[in-house]
């Protein structure tokens, strides 16, 4: 499975992989390090998916393209985002003045500031447009439905039941870093409410899933 949003930073970039004649070496190379970086970075493994992500925009940066350096470090950004890492997208940002308009008003939409609906993925519109945790849990890509409550998070739309959604999102497609961070949200929340035995549940959920026995 390619998740909707990695497909959708990468269009360019992979819309030639199937034509004759074959797709240039760079093509392929930056592809498999992409998706081997995403599969990575889901998982926890921060070192692999820092080489491979090094290894992908290598391949880019080869074409003098920013264009499609820039739809790679957006890839990055929205997987920091699906697991609550809400760090400035500086890689982005370097490429922005010659980045295309769709890929700005994406970052912008990723860091919670306006953006055109229109220029942003299809699945993301009603996002930025305020949506509600049944509008985010609606959406049918489970990463960008975990981008996308991300993006409500940052903007203080964070209500239990999108904290909720995201945490059963990581949980049913095993991707620990994000189901983590959700995790950690929801015993956040669980604390100040004073909701003790919530709370208990979500820490022992936590070991589980951070590997502790």
């Amino acid at each position: 499975m390619r998740p909707a949003i990695v497909a959708a930073s990468m269009a360019l970039l992979l819309a030639a992989c199937g034509s004759r004649p074959p797709a240039p070496d760079w093509q392929v190379n930056a592809h498999g390090a992409l998706e081997r970086y995403q599969q990575a970075w889901l998982a926890g493994n921060t070192r692999v998916a820092n080489a491979e992500f090094d290894r992908a925009r290598h391949e880019l940066s080869a074409t003098g393209r920013p264009g499609l350096v820039a739809r790679a470090e957006l890839t990055r950004c929205a997987l920091q985002v699906a697991s609550l890492d809400f760090a400035p997208c500086a890689g982005f940002e370097a490429l922005r003045a010659d980045a295309p308009a769709a890929e700005r008003a994406y970052a912008d939409y990723l860091q919670g500031a306006p953006a055109p609906a229109e220029l942003l993925p299809a699945q993301h519109r009603a996002v930025a447009a305020g949506a509600d945790a049944a509008q985010v849990a609606a959406i049918e890509d489970p990463l960008s439905r975990l981008v996308a409550a991300g993006v409500a998070v940052r903007a203080g739309r964070g209500s239990p039941q999108m904290l909720q959604a995201a945490a059963d999102t990581a949980s049913a497609q095993g991707w620990r870093r994000p189901l983590l961070a959700w995790l950690g949200a929801q015993l956040k929340l669980a604390e100040q409410r004073g909701e003790h035995d919530a709370a208990a549940q979500l820490r022992r959920r936590i070991a589980l899933a951070g590997g502790e026995r």
